[in-house]
């Protein structure tokens, strides 16, 4: 069996930073502005309107179509308003503005212990769309809508990421380390769903503090199976992940789904477990603060809609900081500034002090980024194709496949954007096939 895929990186991880600090909550914010716009899928629609007296965890935006994701309050107080806020895909978002009253004061229906084990599959999916769970690892796709495959697609095999492949980011380390039995119940609720299937958890062998432990805790449990898997990037995505544990290969345009699998993140699973065991909704994540641009380094528990500035000075933002990257820095969105609401898919900020600029040539032909392209690809060809602007050609040469990884520009010695291109490539596509 396969414990790798083909192509891919090894970028310097730069964990070291922020590996051996514990989880710590942020400070409570003040205000929280609460997007609508969290996930994958249509926006969430307000339920609430300003003046509105509101509770910690009650529903206050409801999913806006099939997928997309319900929002809660992370504070108990007052909304103020309902209006355009910087998001950090760039363009305004409508968020939700919460004043924090500092009593946090719960919703009757919240945490409220429950057991699940006593729940039918349909109860436990109503608790987790009820929740407004999505994936934490980035992708931010409902999990309601993920643990929901058609009929005619039969599930064998869950896998658990604990990869946490992007160099900087350790969220997802501390908490299989800091709370392994929520991560497994989990999990454990996941498979239930599913039909009982067998679990695989994926864990990088840069992190064998949380293997051994996950393996320990996962012992009693002859249906999980904890796999240590090589150091190498883009391990975590889900089409690697799957060919590397199951040695499997999702078909060109398909899904994990159409070879009998679903993954989902270790941070997913422990908010799957609240929801289902503790009544308690996707309010709250854990995101690592990191980087040469400040001077401590940290894990937090931040709470969804609250603002990054605060959290940054409490790790001690240097002067002279030049990026500031939601995410890591292979697949991270470079912010124009720290005055952005923290959102539902936020695992990390990376605080660099240099930002270089590089000038790109002219493809030199090497070879190197198909060489390393995890899917596959082409990638020189394609970007090349978006430059011309000869996006339908793009299409024949299976653009949409792109995981959009970074392996590509990362690799060029011509210092080419080739994944930039690609990305403006991929939307040219998608927006001509919507037109049809």
């Amino acid at each position: 069996m396969a414990r790798t895929f083909k192509g891919g990186v090894h970028p310097h991880d730069y964990k070291e930073l922020s590996k051996d600090r514990p989880i710590e909550d942020a400070p409570a914010p003040d205000v929280v502005f609460v997007s609508l716009r969290q996930h994958i899928g249509a926006p969430s629609k307000p339920v609430v309107k300003p003046g509105d007296e509101v509770k910690k965890g009650q529903l206050i935006a409801e999913p806006g179509g099939f997928v997309s994701a319900a929002c809660h309050s992370p504070v108990s107080g007052k909304v103020k308003s309902i209006k355009p806020r910087p998001h950090m895909m760039g363009t305004p978002v409508d968020a939700i503005e919460i004043e924090n009253d500092g009593r946090e004061e719960w919703a009757e229906e919240c945490n409220v212990p429950a057991d699940w084990e006593k729940l039918s599959v349909d109860e436990l999916k109503k608790k987790i769309a009820a929740a407004g769970i999505v994936g934490l690892g980035g992708a931010t796709f409902p999990t309601h809508v993920k643990l929901s495959p058609p009929p005619d697609k039969k599930i064998d095999a869950a896998i658990l990421n604990g990869v946490e492949c992007e160099p900087y980011l350790t969220a997802d380390h501390r908490l299989m380390l800091e709370q392994p039995d929520r991560v497994l119940e989990g999990f454990r609720i996941i498979q239930r769903i599913l039909g009982g299937v067998k679990g695989y958890i994926g864990i990088e062998a840069n992190k064998p503090d949380a293997y051994m432990l996950m393996k320990e805790k996962a012992m009693k449990y002859p249906d999980i199976e904890v796999v240590m898997l090589p150091v190498k990037y883009p391990q975590g995505a889900e089409k690697q992940l799957i060919k590397a544990i199951l040695d499997r290969e999702v078909p060109s345009g398909g899904l994990p789904m159409d070879v009998g699998c679903v993954v989902q993140n270790v941070g997913t699973a422990a908010a799957v477990y609240d929801a289902c065991a503790r009544n308690v909704p996707l309010i709250e994540r854990i995101m690592t603060v990191t980087g040469d641009g400040v001077e401590r380094p940290a894990n937090y528990r931040i709470r969804i809609g609250q603002m990054l500035t605060p959290i940054l000075e409490r790790s001690g933002l240097k002067e002279g900081v030049r990026k500031l990257i939601f995410g890591g820095p292979m697949m991270g969105l470079a912010q124009a500034g720290p005055d952005i609401p923290l959102a539902k898919g936020n695992s990390g900020v990376v605080a660099m002090m240099e930002a270089p600029l590089f000038e790109p040539r002219m493809c030199i032909r090497c070879s190197r980024c198909v060489d390393h392209c995890p899917m596959g690809l082409e990638p020189s060809v394609l970007s090349l194709l978006s430059e011309a602007r000869r996006y339908l050609e793009m299409a024949e040469h299976d653009v949409l496949d792109c995981i959009e990884c970074g392996v590509c520009t990362y690799i060029c010695p011509a210092r080419r954007p080739i994944v930039q291109q690609i990305k403006i490539g991929k939307q040219k596509v998608l927006e001509a096939r919507k037109k049809k």
